[in-house]
């Protein structure tokens, strides 16, 4: 009988082992996920503005004086088109202006859920008993996503 109990403790905490080790790589996946889709939209972001600027550039060319004060005036776009009513009728300004508001809140959603990933995953880390079986497999902590200093800023788009 004291056999069968034996083999019992041993299969649950077998189990236990199993289960808990593969929860923590289904999360630290899941990390490094939501951290690749953090890249794609800084990805995304350093690719689009370069082409959206161009575009509007293109269409603008006659607009050279407009263009020239503009360049001279405030560096952040959303101050640029108060400034300049004329440039808001322009369809590739407002386009130019809605793909980078579009951009940023996309970067934001992606730094959000790094960010939730990042705690389920730490707080998992951290739960005991788990938290035996995460050391023993050197499951550490992962930090969460903070903005370099300046980072949080835009890149100004410079015509």
């Amino acid at each position: 009988m004291k056999k069968w109990i034996w083999i019992g403790v041993v299969a649950v905490v077998a189990i236990f082992f199993y289960a808990t080790y593969n929860g923590f790589v289904n999360r630290e996946e899941g990390l490094k996920s939501a951290w690749s889709n953090v890249e794609t939209q800084y990805q995304r972001r350093a690719d689009l503005i370069p082409n959206l600027v161009n575009t509007v550039k293109g269409y603008a060319a006659h607009e050279t004086q407009t263009l020239n004060e503009v360049r001279s005036a405030l560096g952040r776009l959303i101050a640029v088109s108060e400034s300049y009513p004329d440039l808001k009728a322009n369809q590739n300004f407002l386009e130019l202006q809605a793909q980078l508001e579009g951009t940023e809140n996309r970067i934001a959603v992606a730094r959000k859920d790094f960010n939730a990933a990042a705690q389920q995953y730490n707080v998992s880390v951290r739960r005991f008993p788990a938290n035996l079986v995460a050391r023993m497999f050197g499951f550490g902590q992962k930090p969460y996503f903070e903005s370099a200093e300046g980072a949080a800023a835009a890149p100004q788009v410079t015509f």
